[in-house]
């Protein structure tokens, strides 16, 4: 029997890449069932775009608050969720699927799913994890190896890459993973929430698969150069410390925020300033306090 599907897209006053990406969603050639688009809040010309989508089954939430990417992707797939769906495909609002993208993904009878991105110009720039160690305390980075770097182009890749982590830009669940892990945290608000789910998805036994056939085409270029000084820098340390408090799999990697802390601030005359360091003691205390696992709703039904 057919699965039902539903698009969950996460937006927050980019209306020009929304639009173009809903024409994307519209030019699928298996239809979603519905396309559950959350509006964190947007003050640019969002609202019209949704209006003039012609995107069949197109629900629109809107917040009242920016609730961040996090936010925004918990109250989607809580949405979708509660309507029942089977499964429930997550994506930002500046990538547009391949019109065969849902076709190949839904084909496969696999739990959680990872569509492959590429850039405009047909480039792999597929970044999610095929190692992500949180059991080695010498690596600085838990991202130690991605599908981008260990292929170079979807032509080499084999039709199926299991991963250890994912972006929500792309990943598909079906409706027993929601059951078994809950959702989405929304107390990440930007950064990891995607990463915590994956290490939820695979610690409950599911595994993860980018599918080398189903692509999306991101329309931005990736920028991973972000001002730790700033507050954005503030969410990256913050989550990535509260990663590690997690799911650190010994006592030395737990106590590795402690030490990127203290490395900073040491450091912080020669690099980001009061600034980085402020960031990043603000961050390990509100780590702290987030470490504790994110409730397991729902259970079922």
């Amino acid at each position: 029997m057919s699965e039902t599907v539903a698009i969950v897209v996460v937006t927050y006053n980019r209306a020009d890449l929304l639009a173009g990406m809903l024409a994307g969603l519209a030019a699928l050639e298996r239809a979603p069932d519905a396309v559950v688009v959350v509006d964190n809040a947007s003050t640019d010309h969002t609202a019209q775009v949704l209006a003039e989508a012609d995107v069949p089954g197109l629900q629109v939430v809107r917040s009242e608050d920016n609730l961040g990417g996090a936010g925004g992707f918990h109250l989607g797939v809580r949405t979708a969720y509660e309507q029942g769906f089977d499964r429930v495909w997550l994506m930002d609002d500046d990538v547009v699927p391949a019109p065969d993208c849902l076709t190949v993904l839904m084909a496969l009878d696999e739990d959680c799913l990872m569509a492959v991105r590429e850039d405009r110009q047909g480039r792999l720039c597929e970044k999610a994890a095929t190692r992500f160690d949180l059991t080695n305390p010498l690596a600085i980075k838990p991202k130690t190896s991605m599908v981008e770097t260990d292929f170079g182009t979807r032509a080499a890749m084999p039709p199926l890459v299991e991963l250890e982590n994912v972006a929500f830009e792309g990943f598909m669940a079906r409706r027993r993973v929601i059951d078994a892990i809950g959702l989405p945290d929304p107390s990440y608000f930007i950064f990891y929430d995607d990463v915590d789910y994956a290490v939820r998805a695979r610690a409950a036994g599911f595994r993860i698969w980018a599918v080398r056939d189903a692509v999306l085409v991101r329309q931005l270029d990736f920028d991973q150069q972000h001002d730790l000084a700033g507050w954005k820098g503030y969410y990256m340390y913050r989550n990535l410390f509260v990663v590690h408090l997690r799911y650190g799999t010994n006592l030395a990697v737990r106590l590795k925020p402690w030490l990127i802390t203290a490395v900073v601030v040491l450091l912080s005359p020669l690099r980001g300033g009061r600034a980085e360091a402020r960031n990043v003691i603000r961050a390990m205390r509100a780590a702290r306090s987030m470490r504790a696992l994110p409730t397991r709703e729902p259970s079922g039904g």
